[in-house]
């Protein structure tokens, strides 16, 4: 029983890392989008709430609150990687003019939504919510019982 829970807690902690690192490269790819010439910041709210929901699915799909706390570790650990120079001098993430800015709102933005997703998850209950039970259909009829 607690081999086939702790290759669970694997499997789902592979998941969650490759799908953080996914969702921060994509979202890092995404800072210098422009839109007719102009910069169109949609890395922000992707961070914002890709960081927020991926740490709630972790939890409700796992289980464990150690795998609800990587994505916004990987997200952090892929967002700072790219804010160093490449060999070739090519920097991801940078730090100056309009694109700078967008960049800093970026990387505030990701970490408070990580940071509330965590908080959400460790200042809740221990095990993720169930779905609730399923009501029984309510009784057909007048409810005076006079039907045969």
């Amino acid at each position: 029983m607690r081999l086939l829970r702790a290759l669970d807690l694997a499997g789902w902690s592979v998941t969650v890392l490759v799908a953080a690192a996914w969702l921060a490269l994509v979202e890092v790819f995404w800072l210098p989008l422009r839109v007719a010439g102009v910069l169109f910041p949609l890395s922000i709210a992707a961070a914002l709430a890709g960081n927020l929901l991926l740490t709630g699915a972790a939890f409700r799909l796992s289980g464990s609150r150690a795998v609800a706390v990587l994505p916004g570790v990987t997200w952090l650990a892929v967002v700072l990687t790219a804010m160093n120079r490449r060999p070739e001098g090519d920097l991801l993430v940078v730090g100056t003019g309009a694109l700078g800015a967008v960049s800093l709102v970026f990387l505030l933005f990701g970490v408070l939504g990580a940071a509330v997703g965590v908080g959400r998850v460790l200042g809740g209950p221990r095990r993720p919510p169930v779905s609730p039970p399923e009501e029984a259909p309510a009784p057909a009829g007048s409810g005076t019982g006079g039907a045969r």
